[in-house]
């Protein structure tokens, strides 16, 4: 008997990283850190969703309704990944002055203002309508493009924050802060790595036969394929993080299971003295 299961890298992928996000959804449920980080549970979530609506609905809907969705859900994301940065900032700088709030907010603003209008090409403003739906559906890809791009150079630079100041200001090494934004940085520079690449490909590329033209889409798949390992990795790596106690949590835990017991021996010794 012979067994054709047609496994592709696209699928091995999508079901290893479909898999971690659910795993990695039972840590943060079982371990009580969504609680703690109610925005980046919620980025999980609709990572997890947009995979699962990309792979359900894909040639089942009509290509502008499918359209409409799969923007949709990205204007969401993208949006939702800003509050986890502000999430993860307050958790990390909590005993930060206002002054250093200020100005590295400043800083990193500048720097990813800077960087969102230098990378990839503007529509004239002129040009841009909203009569129809299809016009609408651009302008909504837009804005999830540059936004996500700006998601990205922030996560790097907070990411760099954190783990050069983080200790001073509360979020010191081992802390989940740090570990989540090590995983945002580390996502991130794989995904402007991954799109850099293939502005520059296929800016200085010009295929003359169909040979060459799949050579290129082979290229862009390849390095897709490796954007969606390296997030695979980094899925692994909060699974592993979270799962684990911070070393401060689990401290203060053997401190509070211990104090009741020390309150009930001096109890004890107190009836028992001559005194009583």
């Amino acid at each position: 008997m012979h067994f054709d299961y047609h496994f592709t890298a696209v699928s091995v992928l999508w079901t290893l990283t479909f898999a971690s996000l659910l795993v990695l959804l039972v840590v943060l449920m079982g371990r009580d850190r969504a609680r703690r980080f109610p925005w980046f549970t919620t980025s999980i979530v609709l990572v997890a969703l947009r995979l699962l609506t990309n792979r359900l609905l894909h040639d089942k809907l009509p290509p502008l309704t499918m359209g409409a969705v799969a923007i949709t859900l990205a204007d969401i994301s993208v949006l939702v990944g800003l509050l986890v940065l502000v999430e993860m900032a307050r958790n990390a700088f909590r005993n930060a002055s206002a002054r250093a709030w200020t100005g590295w907010g400043l800083g990193l603003l500048a720097l990813g203002g800077l960087v969102i209008w230098k990378w990839g090409p503007w529509p004239q403003w002129k040009a841009i309508t909203f009569d129809t739906p299809i016009a609408k559906l651009q302008f909504m890809q837009l804005l999830a493009v540059k936004t996500g791009l700006l998601v990205d150079v922030l996560s790097v630079g907070l990411g760099f924050l954190v783990v050069a100041f983080g200790q001073r200001y509360g979020a010191g090494w081992r802390s989940h802060v740090q570990r989540i934004m090590i995983g945002l940085s580390t996502a991130s520079l794989a995904q402007m790595g991954a799109q850099g690449i293939w502005e520059i490909i296929a800016r200085h590329t010009t295929p003359h036969s169909r040979a060459e033209y799949e050579h290129v889409l082979g290229l862009q798949g390849k390095l897709l394929n490796t954007n969606s390992a390296v997030y695979v990795l980094v899925l692994i790596w909060w699974i592993i993080c979270l799962w684990i106690d911070e070393p401060g949590a689990a401290v203060a835990s053997t401190t509070d299971t211990k104090a009741p017991v020390h309150e009930y021996l001096d109890s004890n010794r107190n009836s028992e003295s001559p005194e009583s």
